[in-house]
């Protein structure tokens, strides 16, 4: 059956209920109940079961449930970091050296790592939240400005590289087109990729000259009076794990900074490894599931070695970080669920289908653009949304004897944009997470700079429609 405009319906209810409410699990599972009654008939109580269903489906695929898995880890990460005393070793290392000694230099350093880690989107944000966090509360930034910056660099920096997961994917769409060569129009797109260009640079610009807007400004006001939540918020990450001391630990920077080296540095070899060496064929949840492992692995080395805790205390710390990070899980799991929903209603194909092939080639970019974004912030993946309009949108280039890098690239903005914005999307939530803020707090905060990137996007894709017409 073919929904049309009602596909958006669960998504959007999802979306809508959780900006009014703030309850994200809530507002995921009223937006699948919504869609899966709509594929029964408009039964309630069968859209009921499938949507259990659904949900526990989820769980058989193996990359989906490696995500889900790599979330619980990370917790287990986090909390043995802070325990084991490398987060607070690291903070006085980078003091005593005066690289940070204020708000700003703080913010530069968050920026400074989402750029440079650009080999996984979520292990960047992991390693410039875990690290950056502390010192934005001593220097009381707001929380959310944190998440704001990690999310701005991280998937915006991850779709400009070719050499990670994110290249691998994309390359491997191209690769099933006929007339186009991967690599070339890959490097080709990244300069016309104005979005993930636009993200980064903002980012900087708002740390250069302390912009803060609306809910941003707000937020920076009441960290800067010592309040680190706002009223009533509700951060993805227990406090109790963060901040948090073994009894007679000796902070040590190294105790921190060799896991993260291990996290980073194993990426690559994981993707070399299931790649069986092909670094652009290898699998990026696999590759990140074994890269947290491995950060594991070295981190209860060095705490063993060294004497500080027993295994007793160390298992307790992983099972106490990771039962932390278990809503966090839970809105993984259920945001996959409705990507799999709308998949099942044609949301893609349908948000697709409103760029028609009668558009003069002038709007032709820019209507990718919007409408990779609709899709993007209506589904909450970028990847999904890659996955539906290259195939869509590429092809429309060649047959038209145009140049495929900057429909490729339309897609790409867009596709990134959309789950900048969505707060349904993964990786706001893993943000949300690694800041220690609240989800809708980070959504709100950062909706307004991302609705700038956006329209700077959509003007520099009507004007390269114009050039290449």
């Amino acid at each position: 059956m073919d929904y049309g405009s009602l596909s958006l319906a669960p998504p959007l209810l999802a979306i809508g209920l959780a900006l009014l409410t703030r309850h994200v699990y809530l507002s995921l599972a009223g937006g699948l109940w919504l869609g899966y009654s709509m594929l029964h008939a408009w039964s309630p109580l069968s859209g009921l079961g499938a949507g259990i269903d659904a949900i526990i489906a989820v769980l058989g695929k193996p990359g989906d449930a490696r995500v889900i898995v790599f979330t619980l880890l990370i917790g287990a990460l986090i909390a043995t970091l802070e325990k084991g005393g490398g987060v607070r070793g690291f903070i006085h290392w980078v003091e005593t050296r005066r690289w940070v000694n204020n708000g700003r230099q703080a913010q530069w350093l968050a920026w400074g790592l989402g750029v440079i880690i650009f080999i996984e989107s979520n292990i960047t944000v992991l390693v410039a939240g875990s690290v950056s966090r502390p010192l934005f509360d001593r220097y009381r930034v707001a929380r959310e400005k944190l998440a704001y910056i990690i999310d701005s660099t991280s998937a915006p920096i991850c779709i400009l590289i070719p050499l990670n997961a994110w290249g691998a994917f994309n390359l491997g769409l191209l690769d099933r087109i006929p007339g186009v060569a991967p690599l070339p129009t890959f490097l080709q797109a990244i300069g016309l990729n104005f979005y993930a260009l636009a993200a980064v640079l903002i980012a900087a610009l708002t740390i250069t000259r302390g912009i803060n807007v609306g809910p941003m400004a707000r937020a920076e006001h009441r960290a800067a009076q010592g309040q680190v939540l706002s009223d009533g918020a509700s951060p993805v990450v227990d406090p109790l794990i963060l901040g948090s001391l073994e009894e007679g630990i000796a902070p040590r920077a190294r105790n921190m900074l060799l896991p993260i080296l291990a996290l980073v540095c194993f990426m690559p070899l994981g993707l070399y490894i299931t790649g069986d060496g092909r670094l652009l064929q290898g699998s990026g949840s696999t590759s990140v599931l074994w890269s947290v492992l491995f950060a594991l692995a070295v981190a209860w080395g060095l705490l063993l070695c060294q004497r500080l805790m027993n295994l007793s205390q160390l298992t307790h710390s992983f099972l106490q970080g990771a039962g932390a990070l278990v809503p966090l899980a839970l809105i993984l799991l259920l945001a996959l669920a409705m990507g799999d929903l709308s998949n099942r209603l044609g949301t893609g194909a349908y948000v697709a289908g409103l760029v028609s092939d009668t558009l003069p080639t002038a709007l032709l970019l820019p209507a990718i653009f919007l409408s990779a974004s609709l899709m993007a912030f209506s589904i909450g993946s970028s990847w999904g949304t890659f996955a539906i309009m290259i195939p869509i949108a590429v092809p429309v280039a060649v047959a038209g004897g145009l140049p495929a890098a900057p429909f490729l690239a339309a897609v790409l903005s867009g596709g990134i944009f959309g789950d900048h914005a969505s707060p349904i999307s993964d990786t706001t939530v893993i943000a949300s997470m690694a800041a220690a803020t609240d989800h809708i707090d980070h959504v709100r905060t950062q909706l307004p700079y991302a609705l700038a990137g956006g329209t700077l996007a959509a003007l520099c894709f009507a004007i390269t429609g114009l050039v290449i017409a």
